[in-house]
């Protein structure tokens, strides 16, 4: 679309109109389905995805302990020098290769991570591949710095997701400037296998293609012989174009504090800082001290979490695949189970239909691009009970 020029005068009375790009976003489909579920209380919500845990205490503690010591004031740009330097040590042992505090930088929140990076490396008409179907934020924002996307799709096989690696190969170009891989997946689940990444970062290294990774979900993973999804971060060498974007919302259940990280070269440290000015300046010192707290004392309470998702997953799983009609493969990290419904390929009208007639949030695939139109999400971080009452509810609606 040309934009709109004007003579002297005609502006006063121009349409009040912000960026067409802007306009031209969709709104939050799981959004429009929580709207629909407002005001009944007898509705079992599953849409959001976030845990119905609160956060631990000792986390908790450590934010009053901070204001009450009056640490309210601004912070360095890339963060407190002790959360920086504390979450090297973590991801050295994490990941069995080592990391400086130069290498991370802190964030308000995972979003403001992905923001931050792509803000930092996209120019206007760079082409941006990415694997789906995928949380929106991730791929609208680089349509929102004018890039161009290009989306590789999962599929479901053998009750399992599986990325077609060479179809991924073939999407990375010479002109491709970013590929983004979100593993484990919201929606899906998918884990990236760990064969898998030495071809695709090799082909990244061979263009000079940045890798951008959602890390959100890392330590959410199912496997009993891992305690990390498998990382192109521990196969990577120290100029490899990596940068990892990490949030403490879902591992350290702190979604409403807003605190994230990215990991980068060493060299973009200076940059990050300039685009983590211009956003926000800083995080909040006092969530940055109840960070660190959750970095320093939460393995334990990381292990218990993972065992319980396990659980929640086993069940969910089990118990959906056992309804006629519904396809649903099992996850392998996350917090998530994406699953189909047969005969109903408009996932915002099953959606609503289920709230209104089986009293049953679920967020609607379409939500995550087209790849995710006709499933569903459900969030089964919640608790067992109600996951139990989830699964009658649609069954009884199945007539099952």
């Amino acid at each position: 679309m040309e934009k709109a020029s004007f003579t002297e005068g005609e502006r006063l009375f121009a349409p009040l109109e912000s960026r067409a790009r802007v306009r031209a976003l969709p709104s939050s489909k799981i959004r429009e389905i929580a709207n629909e579920g407002f005001g009944k209380s007898d509705l079992l919500r599953f849409w959001f995805g976030e845990s119905d845990q609160p956060t631990p205490d000792y986390i908790k503690q450590a934010a009053i302990e901070a204001i009450n010591a009056n640490q309210t004031f601004y912070t360095h740009n890339s963060g407190r020098a002790e959360l920086r330097a504390s979450l090297a040590t973590y991801l050295s042992d994490l990941h069995a290769r080592p990391f400086a505090p130069e290498n991370i930088s802190i964030t308000s929140s995972g979003v403001s991570a992905l923001n931050i990076a792509m803000q930092t490396i996209l120019e206007p008409g760079d082409r941006v591949v990415i694997v789906t179907p995928i949380w929106p934020n991730v791929a609208e924002i680089p349509r929102i710095l004018n890039a161009q996307v290009v989306r590789v799709g999962l599929t479901a096989q053998g009750g399992h997701w599986h990325l077609d690696v060479q179809q991924l190969l073939d999407a990375i170009t010479p002109q491709t400037r970013m590929v983004v891989i979100n593993s484990p997946s919201n929606p899906t689940g998918w884990t990236i296998p760990a064969q898998d990444r030495s071809v695709i970062l090799d082909r990244c290294r061979r263009f000079g293609v940045w890798l951008l990774l959602d890390d959100v979900y890392e330590r959410l993973v199912f496997d009993p012989e891992l305690t990390s999804a498998p990382s192109f971060l521990a196969i990577a060498d120290r100029e490899d174009r990596i940068i990892a974007a990490n949030s403490f919302s879902k591992t350290w259940l702190m979604t409403g504090w807003r605190l994230g990280w990215l990991v980068a070269p060493a060299e973009l440290e200076a940059d990050l800082g300039k685009i983590i000015e211009f956003n926000t300046s800083c995080a909040p010192d006092f969530v940055q001290l109840a960070g660190l707290v959750a970095i320093e004392q939460g393995e334990a309470h990381v292990s218990a979490l993972r065992q319980g998702l396990k659980d929640k997953r086993d069940l969910l799983a089990r118990r959906l695949g056992a309804l006629k009609g519904v396809t649903a493969p099992a996850p392998d990290g996350g917090m998530y189970l994406f699953f189909k419904i047969e005969g109903h390929d408009d996932s915002v009208a099953l959606s609503k239909r289920l709230i209104s007639e089986a009293r049953l949030g679920l967020a609607p695939g379409a939500a995550f691009g087209p790849e995710g139109e006709g499933w569903l999400r459900w969030c089964f971080a919640a608790d067992t009970a109600a996951l139990k009452q989830g699964v009658e509810h649609l069954q009884l609606w199945l007539g099952q």
